[in-house]
C-alpha cells in the first residue's frame, strides 16, 4: 500500500475493493461523468481496471503495479485511471468482459484490465492481469500501457474502423429475433442431460476438468428431472446419481470448509481437493438450497450436516447485525492465498488429545503426503472414505472425537489473522442466500435459518428499497446503484421461497411490486425477455441481455421461472405470459446450446409442467405433521403454503382456500382448487393423483 499520504478519488466510496486501493499513487477514479468528462477534456484514453475484493490476482496486481510509483507515474501520465467494483456494477463487467472476448479472442476473468477510447468509451485493447516483469508468456504491464497510449496516439483511423466493427458484433449480439409462435417443448431439455452425461466426471462428480466449478444450476436441473414423470425411470436414476455424486465429493472434498462451513469458489484440481479459497454469497446460497433438496430427495446424513454447516457458517460469519448478508471472504490472508486454512501435522497435534489426533488425521488426509505446496495440508476427507457411496458410518466414539477435534481446531483457527471480509451487501446475492435458507430452514426443519432469511429480506426491504425502485448495492449506511435485473429476478425467487417456508402478507405484496417492477422497467416487450439494466439506466456500448448461465443462474431464467410460480400462486396470468415470452425468445439459443442455459430449462419445465400448489390452513402447531409429511416428499414443482388462520386479504386462489377445523389442506392446479381436505391420509393421496 501507500504511506497513506497520498489519496485519490476512490477514498469517499464505500466498496471495500475501491477502498483497497484510495491510497495507491495510481490517481484512480470511480466510474462517473467527472472521470469521463476529464478523459475527453484530456484526449487521454481511459484505462478501466474491473476486479472485486476477494480476488487474489486482483491482489497480485496491485501489489506489483498500482502500488509501485513508477508504473502509477507512467499510468497518470498516459492515461485517467478508473477502478470499478465488478460487484457493484456487473453491467460495466459484462459489457467489458463480452468486449474482452472479442479484442483479445479468449475469455476474459479478474482482474480486467481494458483501455478505452475517451469519446465512445470502445474498447481497442483488453487483458486480464499483467506482470511487472514478463512471465508465463505475458507481456510486462508497462511494456503494455506505453504500447497501447502510442498506438492510440499514431492510429486514429485505424481505431475508428475497430470501434465501428466492434459496435457492430455488440448490436448483433443483442439481436436476438422474437419467435411469439415458437413452441416450447422438453426436447431441448433431453439435449442437455446427453451433454451433461457426456461431460460428467464418472469418478469425482462435476463436470469436465480443473478448475472445477459447482455448477449449480446444472445439479438442480438434474435434481428436478428425477421427479419428472415425463422421463423414464432410467433416465432419473441417471441424473440422481450424476446430481448426488457430485454434491457427496464437493461435500467431502477441500471445496467445502470441514471445519468452519461453507464453501470456496472453485477447485484447482479434479477431486475437489484443493479450492481457489475465496467464499463467495452467491455459490453458498445456491448450494445451501441443493444440499438442502438433496436431503429431501434421498435422506442422505451428508447432505444435511453439509447444509447445517453452510447455514451456521452464514449466521456466523456473514449476516450483518442489523441482517444483510455479507458478499465474500477473501482468498487470502497475510498475503498468502489459503494460510487461515491450510495445517501442519505439528499445529494439528499440538491442539488435539493424541485420541483426537489419530482419529482425525485418518478422516481429513493427515496420513497422506502433503496436498499444499508440498508442505502442508489442506483439510479434506480421505480420497479412500469419499470414494464409498454414501460415505461409511462411523462408529459413535470416532464421531465423538472428530467432533471435538474439529471444534478445537476450529477455535485454534479463529485465532489466526483472518482473510479480508468484503461487508458490502448485495441485493441479488441476498436474494440467493435468502431463497437458500429459507429453504434449508423449512427441508430440515430449522427454524433459525427462517429467522435469519427473513432478517436479510427486511434488511433490504429497510435499506435497499426506496419509492418503488430497488437499489443494488450497501454499505456503510448507504445505498448505491440502482438495481439490475438479478437484483429484482433473485430477490423476487427467494422471497417466493420464504413464503413457502413461513407465510407473511409483507412478504407477498412486496413480491408482487419487485414483480411489477421487472416487467416495467426490464421487460423487452418486443422480443421478449428481459434487458440487464432498467430502461431509464444508461451504459456505455449496448444494453445487454443474455440467457446462459455463468458464476450465478441467468437473471432472465431466474425471472421467467419467478414469474411463472408468481402467476400461479396470485392466478394473474400477465406474469405466466412475460415468463412464456422470455423462453419464446430464447428458445434459439436454448435449442442451440442447452447445456449452457441449465437455468432457463428449469424455468422451462416449470412452464411445461406447471406446479401444484399445496395450501395448508388451520392452527400453527396442528399443521405441524402436515408440514413434516409434505417435507418428506421430494418434488420441486410444488408449492407448499402454510397459512395462519387468522390471515386476511389472500389473493387469487389462496381466498377460497378457508380454515376448517383445526388443520386442512387445499390441493389447487391452475386455477382450480380441490374442496377442503381434513386428514394427512386424504391429502397424500390427493397429491399422488
Amino acid at each position: 500500500m501507500g504511506d497513506g499520504t497520498e489519496t485519490n478519488r476512490l477514498g469517499t466510496e464505500t466498496s471495500p475493493y475501491l477502498l483497497q486501493h484510495a491510497e495507491n499513487p495510481v490517481h484512480w477514479q470511480p466510474w462517473d461523468e467527472a472521470a469521463l468528462a476529464a478523459a475527453r477534456q484530456a484526449d487521454k484514453p481511459i484505462l478501466l481496471s474491473i476486479g472485486y475484493a476477494a480476488c487474489h490476482w486482483c491482489h497480485v496486481m496491485a501489489h506489483e503495479s498500482f502500488e509501485d510509483r513508477d508504473t502509477a507515474e507512467l499510468m497518470n501520465r498516459l492515461y485517467v485511471n478508473i477502478k470499478v467494483d465488478r460487484e457493484e456494477r456487473p453491467d460495466l463487467d459484462r459489457i467489458y468482459q463480452l468486449a474482452h472476448q472479442v479484442v483479445a479472442q479468449r475469455g476474459g476473468g479478474w482482474p480486467l484490465t481494458v483501455i478505452l477510447s475517451p469519446g465512445d468509451l470502445v474498447p481497442f485493447f483488453a487483458g486480464t492481469y499483467f506482470p511487472k516483469e514478463p512471465r508465463y508468456g505475458t507481456p510486462p504491464f508497462r511494456e503494455v500501457l506505453q504500447r497501447a497510449a502510442q498506438f492510440y496516439r499514431e492510429n486514429q483511423r485505424e481505431l475508428a474502423a475497430q470501434s465501428e466493427e466492434l459496435i457492430g458484433v455488440f448490436q448483433r449480439a443483442a439481436g436476438e429475433t422474437a419467435d411469439g409462435e415458437a413452441e416450447l417443448d422438453a426436447e431441448p431439455i433431453g439435449t442437455a442431460l446427453g451433454t451433461l452425461l457426456k461431460h460428467f466426471d464418472p469418478r469425482d462428480g462435476g463436470f469436465g476438468r480443473a478448475p472445477k466449478f459447482p455448477h449449480t444450476a446444472d445439479i438442480e436441473l438434474l435434481l428436478s428431472i428425477t421427479a419428472s414423470n415425463d422421463v423414464d425411470q432410467e433416465t432419473r436414476r441417471t441424473c440422481r446419481h450424476m446430481a448426488t455424486l457430485s454434491l457427496r465429493r464437493m461435500a467431502t472434498g477441500g471445496i467445502y470448509d470441514q471445519l468452519g462451513g461453507g464453501f470456496s469458489r472453485y477447485s484447482v484440481d479434479n477431486s475437489w481437493s484443493i479450492p481457489h479459497f475465496e467464499k463467495m454469497l452467491y455459490d453458498n446460497g445456491s448450494l445451501l438450497f441443493l444440499y438442502a433438496q438433496a436431503w429431501q430427495l434421498g435422506g442422505e446424513g451428508l447432505f444435511r450436516e453439509t447444509a447445517d454447516g453452510t447455514a451456521g457458517w452464514v449466521m456466523r460469519e456473514m449476516q450483518h447485525p442489523e441482517g444483510g448478508y455479507f458478499s465474500s471472504l477473501d482468498a487470502d490472508s497475510e498475503g498468502e492465498e489459503g494460510k487461515f486454512y491450510v495445517w501442519t501435522r505439528e499445529q494439528v497435534r499440538a491442539v488435539l488429545s493424541e485420541e483426537e489426533f489419530i482419529a482425525f488425521a485418518a478422516q481429513y488426509g493427515l496420513n497422506d503426503p502433503p496436498n499444499f505446496e508440498e508442505t502442508c495440508w489442506h483439510l479434506r476427507v480421505t480420497l479412500d472414505q469419499a470414494r464409498l457411496m454414501p460415505p461409511p458410518r462411523l462408529d459413535a466414539g470416532t464421531l465423538a472425537l472428530l467432533e471435538s477435534a474439529r471444534a478445537k481446531l476450529l477455535e485454534a483457527r479463529a485465532q489466526r489473522i483472518r482473510p479480508g471480509l468484503d461487508d458490502k451487501v448485495l441485493t441479488a446475492w441476498n436474494g440467493l442466500m435468502i431463497r437458500g435458507m429459507a429453504a434449508a430452514g423449512r427441508l430440515l426443519s430449522r427454524p433459525a435459518y427462517v429467522d435469519s432469511a427473513e432478517r436479510a429480506a427486511g434488511f433490504i426491504l429497510r435499506k435497499l428499497w426506496r419509492d418503488g425502485r430497488l437499489y443494488a448495492s450497501w454499505r456503510a449506511g448507504q445505498a448505491k446503484v440502482p438495481g439490475f435485473l438479478d437484483d429484482h429476478a433473485f430477490l423476487l425467487a427467494g422471497l417466493l421461497e420464504l413464503l413457502q417456508s413461513r407465510w407473511d402478507g409483507v412478504w407477498f405484496a412486496w413480491a408482487r411490486e419487485i414483480a411489477d417492477a421487472l416487467l416495467e422497467h426490464f421487460e423487452d416487450r418486443e422480443r421478449g425477455g428481459f434487458w440487464f439494466t432498467a430502461a431509464d439506466q444508461t451504459t456505455p456500448l449496448h444494453r445487454p441481455k443474455g440467457y446462459s448461465d455463468e458464476s450465478m443462474p441467468a437473471g432472465n431464467a431466474v425471472a421467467a421461472r419467478a414469474l411463472i410460480e408468481m402467476g400461479h400462486l396470485s392466478a394473474d396470468p400477465a406474469y405466466i405470459d412475460a415468463g412464456e415470452r422470455a423462453l419464446k425468445a430464447a428458445s434459439g439459443v436454448m435449442a442451440e446450446y442447452p447445456e449452457s442455459h441449465a437455468g432457463m430449462l428449469l424455468a422451462l419445465t416449470a412452464m411445461l409442467e406447471p406446479p401444484t400448489m399445496v395450501v395448508l390452513r388451520g392452527d400453527h402447531e396442528a399443521l405441524a405433521d402436515w408440514r413434516a409429511e409434505l417435507s418428506s416428499q421430494y418434488d420441486p414443482r410444488r408449492l407448499v403454503l402454510c397459512i395462519p388462520e387468522q390471515a386476511r386479504n389472500l389473493p387469487g386462489p389462496l381466498a377460497r382456500c378457508t380454515p376448517r377445523g383445526p388443520a386442512c389442506a387445499y390441493v389447487c392446479r391452475g386455477t382450480s382448487c380441490s374442496l377442503p381436505i381434513t386428514s394427512i391420509e386424504s391429502l397424500s393421496r390427493a397429491i399422488n393423483e
